[in-house]
């Protein structure tokens, strides 16, 4: 998938994953989600960012962590 709305540029956030146009590390949104806040409410809280930009930040992660192996302990 392309992603026109995610940024990494290593003189932005050290290279951390933003939203294109802003110092928003996707990290933030995905964070912001996982607290129980909607894209509206996000958005809200950042007024420069959209909609496609909330969403593309979660298939950004979620492609990220299916990319990766994740140290993930046994269940006991």
């Amino acid at each position: 998938m392309r992603y026109d709305r995610i940024a990494v540029d290593h003189r932005i956030m050290g290279g951390v994953p933003c939203i294109a146009g802003t110092r928003i590390p996707v990290a933030t949104l995905v964070s912001m989600i996982a607290e129980g806040m909607t894209a509206d409410e996000i958005i809200e809280d950042f007024p420069q960012l959209g909609v496609d930009d909330v969403r593309q930040a979660l298939q950004f992660a979620a492609e990220a962590v299916r990319e990766r192996e994740l140290p993930l302990r046994a269940s006991a």
